[in-house]
């Protein structure tokens, strides 16, 4: 990645005279590296990411409110509109090409690329992140893409908080914290919810947050909410009212709810990852073509799902029999019955994953936030009004059980039950009804576990073994490489050598142990030491033995793209202090040793996860 900063790095014992540097940004560096604590400096970056990050926020959904206005203004109701079908496509084709030959750069899965970012590039995020996902997620969005905005604004704030760490030179825990602040300051500006940005950035993006680093995200989220508020108002994103208190004799359909919404979850899961890796084997032009008219057909024959879904979630939460509208323009709108709208909306559920898959396998650019919330708030009110009408259970609210909803399928979806407390709380002001609201989170969280240990948004780099935990062991290995970690210099040997030639070896190495290759490279086994020491100081067995008598099969080998966490299983399961690496054909790449990564370990330890103030 290129770098679009000096190559000037500063550090309180490194003395850097002025004279040697050029320009007032390098003095104010100097200057700043001289006369204010990291600490205390990070606290006025991050202050300065909750405002950029709230602007950009701001930013976004005014452009995605633009095009909404301007598409739709003309659409005649309540009858089929059949610019349904073109708008989508061109929305994601504009995107498409845009981020192919003006980007240039996969801004796709933002939540993914953030995960990746802080456990495989020391949190440095590419600067034209910061603008590339405004501009394609609001015309993927406002076209009628299927997707949520959410993702892109949380790449979008963690670029910013990566790169303005870049640019005044913070260390490289600083720049972790400035990542997950932006994240942070994206959640609470486009939310307006500063407790779920900072619990994102604890239960999705995984970071192990100490004390020193919950005081930055504090003064994002709070930052971040204020300038949304001085720019939108301080409403509530959906409007809603409790009308029906909780009742403790409701707690069994709480609980069977948050149940559905675990399996629901993992539903999404399941199907956006098979049918992301059936757009991914397609080339562009065909991925385009499939996602377009999937996108275009699906939302003709199901209207809700043309955009983010946010006016289905604010008729839903309304209450009242404004829900009968949801079937509007489509071909169920004259068919006048209390389970048409069922049927319908159950249908809307199954077919949105494939929207939101195929607006994002199209070209299109947005995330599956917004699709949680409104799978979640259609669940809810399909379950309770369901049982309302059969007769069956004691009365339920149906706006509650929305509300209930989208806070349980987020949590399943994205493993984070506070989260999906927190935020729906946030997002509605529905507080009175927190009980519920954890409870219906935890168990689908719950449930999910049992049959997915990942998030949505984890599962991709976990299958890569690239995804940092809150197991702090396991997260620190995710920072190590065994290219970085590979012994080049150790010497090999051939079957055909003879004892005399490996006694030469190694009277000029300094280990006891030594690969045995053929001509190809392909290792054959390794030569212990310890194994010839008997006869190495005997001159007349010099020429008697050749390598391929006494050398012996090495206690396992390690495959060139094997994660650190098999590494480290593998010499746990060996007990040897070395082991050789090969790629997938065998071919010999050089040793690794448990001291090495022992030595990489406590250095990454020191430098992400140490408290100690400057």
């Amino acid at each position: 990645m290129s770098d679009c900063f000096p190559p000037v790095l500063f550090n309180e014992n490194v003395s850097v005279s002025p004279m040697q540097l050029t320009g007032r940004y390098n003095k104010f560096l100097i200057w700043r590296d001289r006369h204010i604590k990291e600490r205390h400096f990070l606290l006025f970056v991050c202050f300065l990411v909750g405002i950029l990050t709230a602007l950009a926020a701001f930013f976004l959904k005014t452009a995605i409110h633009f095009f909404q206005v301007f598409l739709t203004e003309n659409f005649s109701r309540p009858n089929l509109n059949f610019s349904y079908l073109l708008y989508p496509i061109v929305g994601i084709l504009v995107a498409g090409l845009y981020v192919k030959y003006v980007v240039k750069d996969d801004i796709s899965h933002g939540v993914t690329k953030i995960l990746f970012a802080i456990s495989q590039r020391k949190s440095r995020i590419k600067p034209h992140n910061i603008y590339s996902s405004l501009v394609a997620s609001s015309v993927t969005i406002g076209f009628g893409g299927s997707v949520g905005a959410e993702a892109p604004i949380v790449l979008t704030g963690s670029a910013i908080g990566s790169n303005l760490g870049r640019f005044f030179r913070l260390e490289q825990r600083s720049l972790m914290i400035l990542v997950g602040c932006g994240a942070a300051g994206a959640i609470a500006g486009i939310f307006k919810a500063p407790i779920a940005g900072i619990l994102f950035v604890i239960e999705v993006l995984l970071l192990d947050l100490t004390m020193s680093s919950i005081l930055p995200l504090l003064v994002t989220a709070v930052t971040a909410t204020t300038v949304s508020y001085l720019l939108t108002g301080t409403d509530a994103m959906f409007a809603f009212t409790l009308i029906e208190p909780f009742t403790l004799n409701r707690i069994p359909y709480v609980i069977l709810l948050g149940i559905l919404c675990g399996f629901l979850s993992l539903y999404i899961i399941r199907v956006m990852s098979r049918l992301e890796g059936i757009f991914h084997r397609l080339r562009l032009w065909k991925r385009f073509l499939l996602g377009g008219t999937l996108l275009s057909l699906l939302i003709f024959f199901f209207p809700p799902l043309y955009g983010e879904g946010y006016n289905t979630i604010n008729i839903l939460l309304a209450g009242g029999d404004l829900f009968g509208s949801l079937t509007n323009e489509s071909f169920f709108h004259q068919l006048d019955s209390r389970w048409t709208i069922v049927g319908f909306l159950i249908m809307v559920i199954l077919f949105k994953v494939f929207a939101t898959s195929a607006t994002n396998g199209g070209g299109g650019a947005g995330g599956v936030f917004a699709p949680t919330l409104f799978l979640g708030c259609i669940l809810g009110f399909v379950y309770s009004y369901t049982l309302n009408q059969s007769g069956y259970a004691v009365y339920l609210p149906q706006e509650n059980f929305a509300l209930m909803g989208m806070a349980g399928v987020m949590a399943g979806v994205m493993h984070a039950p506070l989260t999906g407390t927190f935020l729906i709380a946030e997002l509605t002001g529905g507080y009175d009804l927190f009980l519920p609201l954890m409870i219906v989170s935890l168990l689908s969280y719950g449930t999910i576990l049992l049959f997915e240990k990942h998030s949505i948004y984890a599962i991709r780099l976990a299958k890569k073994g690239e995804l940092i935990t809150h197991h702090k062991d396991k997260a620190v290995l995710t920072f190590l490489k065994i290219k970085d970690l590979l012994e080049k210099d150790i010497p090999t040997v051939t079957p055909e050598m003879t004892l005399g030639d490996i006694v030469k070896v190694i009277s000029v190495s300094n280990r006891n142990i030594f690969p045995v290759v053929n001509k190809e490279g392909v290792l054959l086994g390794v030569v212990m030491m310890n194994d010839i020491r008997n006869i190495m100081f005997r001159p007349e067995l010099y020429d008697r033995f050749t390598v391929k008598k006494f050398m012996v099969g090495p206690p396992a080998t390690i495959d060139v793209h094997s994660s650190m966490e098999e590494v480290m299983a593998k010499f746990e399961n060996t007990k040897a202090w070395n082991l050789p690496v090969v790629n997938a054909k065998g071919v010999y790449q050089g040793l690794l040793s448990q001291s090495s990564v022992f030595n990489a370990y406590r250095e990454v330890l020191v430098e992400n996860y140490s408290d100690t103030e400057d």
